[in-house]
């Protein structure tokens, strides 16, 4: 037993998991000590969430799982249903990447609690719903014991994964496995939910196990990282040590893909630099390293036998490249790779280069790019009906969707579009779209207002403007080939047929695509792949403006990193602007030379995105940025945190003054006569130097990077 293992309350060892023959797993070794965080990392596919349910005996009964999971010595590999059942819930838990699912919709929240304490302790269903209050209340759901009597479907997203993890903790486990808990969650959420585990575990003094597809959040919060790829862990160590000095070149590939806040010496961020190619089909994975095909150090050795997962020897450096982490002796950094010692100290773009990396950094200069202006949107609003009834239906009120948002892009220019869900980014998307009359303020196009525009009009101008959709897969059309979908477009502003068989190659081509897979359907293309089409699509009808909604939010890093160098690519070829909607604000920063922050329908804030991520002005703004991880062990410890209290209050209700101050820190913070005009008066958006913008009765810059 080696240094990493002794003392482990949970040990994983030599795990195999197969479906079908077909291996997921392939000889896996954890351990996790009592207190400690350990995160699991990896793109989507690698083994990550099978490891996690493989240790609870969660798979389905057509897995075939061979090694040793024990639990303080007791072997829970084999063990039957009904010793695994009174382990689950108590010494292991388990919070799961989509609580709605997780939990049974048909009973209420607190009975669930209830039930999970009463099921591994002797204890009053008195005792135990009063127990459920306090777990409720130890996560911070506001009202508790109201809450306890609500059902799945009356929280929001962000509560119900607190309340998930409230039941997991409910009966002290030694080890909690936490499986993508954050995925899909909005920043803010993200961070409240990140501190309630930190909290619960500090709590419990349970080990944690973290799976997470996001690199900031595990600099953050895990004490040790483990990287799998293709079913193995192929690197292990220390957090500050692995993401100071990585060994693996995949891990390497990891790092440099992740988009981030903060920027290098000039104020532009680091190119990003996407893995190339996919992950092996874990049914032709192969021989040798499984990573070899897509490494750009691969050898003739790599290909020849499978690296173990060993301890490597560095070299003295000559230059110390990085300041080297202290590390205790104990903590062993293993790398499965045969040129290990060669990659420690190196960056991601001495592994993977990328053509252009210096277009993909560049930024507007000093001040706005002259040009005429392609968008206008000035004091936009959108209501919705709330109706009531099930047979005779009746308006009850409305629903106000956006309720006064600004935006200006000019010619070649990328503006972000940001904040949580519900603030009204999308619905501000359609109503641009829709070339109409909007329901109050204006909408300019390319210089032309949409309320007089006829349908003939909208028509020619609709070319003009292309959308790419967050899915690419459910903006697709499955029946097509992807040389039809291309032409689609064309064919609506009725096209010639020698220019569309001309254009559809051309676009594949300039999107990274082999125009002989016109012919392909889009299943039989990747997640990235028919993002790529989507562009292509969008592209067909020569474009001035594309609207992008989350067009990279369901892609694995390596591949969103692709997606965006071809998007900076193509803005540079050919001066095409870009609406950027998205709730990473890093990859944000990367993308945008502006950005406009939404908060319940209105904007809050504009203005370079420089200036507004080191100067932030507004209080969302700040918290906003405060609550996006940084993958960078060492910084993100060091960062103070703005948690945002509760959710934004409901559109239904028009509110007097700020719609911030219910969640603001500097409202709360205001002696009684200033608290006073935030509470009475709405603050209009006002300018504070150059083209920065603030909607805030008291702005104050505060960096928070």
């Amino acid at each position: 037993m080696n240094a990493t293992t002794a003392g482990a309350v949970l040990d994983i060892r030599g795990l195999h998991v197969d479906f079908a023959g077909v291996p997921a797993v392939r000889g896996v070794d954890l351990a996790l000590r009592r207190g400690e965080v350990l995160g699991l990392v990896g793109e989507s596919g690698s083994g990550k969430s099978v490891t996690a349910l493989a240790a609870m005996g969660l798979l389905p009964s057509g897995a075939d799982v061979r090694g040793s999971v024990t639990l303080d010595g007791t072997e829970l590999m084999g063990a039957g249903d009904t010793a695994l059942s009174a382990v689950r819930g108590n010494r292991i838990a388990m919070v799961f990447q989509d609580p709605l699912s997780a939990f049974t919709p048909v009973y209420r929240i607190g009975d669930q609690i209830v039930e999970a304490l009463r099921t591994h302790q002797d204890i009053s269903r008195e005792r135990a719903a009063e127990r459920a209050v306090e777990l409720l209340d130890l996560v911070g759901i506001p009202e508790p014991r109201i809450r306890a009597a609500a059902f799945p479907h009356e929280f929001s997203g962000g509560m119900r994964q607190r309340a998930m993890i409230a039941m997991a903790v409910a009966n002290d486990p030694d080890v909690i496995l936490a499986d993508e808990p954050t995925t899909a969650l909005d920043v803010t959420v993200q961070a409240q939910v990140l501190d309630v585990l930190r909290t619960a575990q500090r709590e419990t003094g349970a080990a944690l196990l973290l799976v997470s597809h996001d690199l900031g959040v595990i600099a953050g919060t895990a004490d040790r990282v483990a990287v799998m790829y293709a079913g193995r862990i192929v690197e292990t160590a220390p957090v500050d040590e692995l993401f100071a000095r990585p060994r693996m070149p995949y891990t390497l590939g990891l790092i440099g893909a992740v988009p981030r806040l903060d920027a290098d010496a000039k104020g532009r961020p680091e190119p990003l630099v996407p893995i190339p190619g996919a992950p092996p089909a874990p049914a032709a994975l192969p021989p040798g390293c499984a990573f070899a095909p897509r490494c750009p150090l691969a050898e003739d050795r790599c290909r020849v036998a499978q690296p173990e997962l060993v301890e490597v020897a560095l070299p003295e450096p000559a230059v110390a490249v990085r300041p080297e982490p202290a590390v205790a002796a104990d903590e062993p950094h293993l790398a499965a790779c045969l040129r290990a010692g060669e990659v420690a100290g190196l960056r991601p773009l001495d592994v993977f280069p990328v053509p252009g990396a210096d277009v993909a950094a560049e930024r507007a200069a000093d001040g706005r790019p002259e040009g005429t202006s392609v968008l206008r949107v000035s004091g936009l609003a959108k209501t919705f009906p709330l109706l009531k009834g099930a047979v005779f239906r009746r308006r009850v009120g409305s629903v106000h969707a956006v309720d006064g948002v600004d935006l200006d892009i000019r010619a070649g220019e990328v503006l972000g579009l940001v904040g949580e869900s519900g603030s009204g980014k999308s619905t501000t998307l359609f109503e641009i779209l829709e070339l109409r009359r909007p329901e109050r303020g204006s909408v300019e196009v390319l210089g032309r207002g949409t309320d007089t525009l006829t349908r003939r009009e909208a028509h020619a101008l609709r070319a003009q403007v292309q959308i790419v959709f967050q899915d690419p897969m459910a903006s697709l059309d499955p029946r097509l080939p992807v040389g039809d979908i291309i032409a689609e477009p064309l064919r609506a502003q009725r096209a010639e047929r020698d220019r569309i068989a001309r254009r559809v190659p051309e676009l594949l081509r300039q999107v990274g695509l082999d125009p002989a897979h016109a012919d392909r359907f889009p299943h039989e293309f990747s997640g990235g792949q028919r993002q790529r089409i989507g562009i292509a699509r969008a592209l067909a009808v020569d474009p001035r403006l594309l609207v992008l909604d989350e067009p990279v939010s369901a892609l694995d890093v390596s591949v969103q990193a692709g997606i965006l160098n071809l998007l900076l690519r193509l803005r540079a070829e050919l001066g095409l602007s870009y609406l950027f909607v998205s709730h990473d604000l890093s990859v944000v920063r990367h993308i945008a030379d502006r950005v406009s922050v939404m908060y319940l329908g209105r904007t809050v804030e504009t203005g370079a995105v420089g200036e507004v991520f080191t100067r932030p002005l507004h209080p969302y703004t700040q918290a906003l940025l405060s609550a996006v991880p940084l993958p960078d062990p060492v910084r993100e410890r060091a960062r103070a945190r703005i948690l945002l209290p509760g959710d934004p209050p409901s559109p239904t209700r028009r509110l007097r003054g700020c719609p911030f101050r219910s969640r603001c820190q500097v409202f709360a913070a205001l002696p009684g006569p200033q608290r006073e005009r935030c509470t009475d008066q709405a603050p209009p958006l006002a300018e504070q130097g150059g083209d920065h913008v603030a909607a805030c009765h008291f702005p104050a810059a505060r960096p928070v990077l």
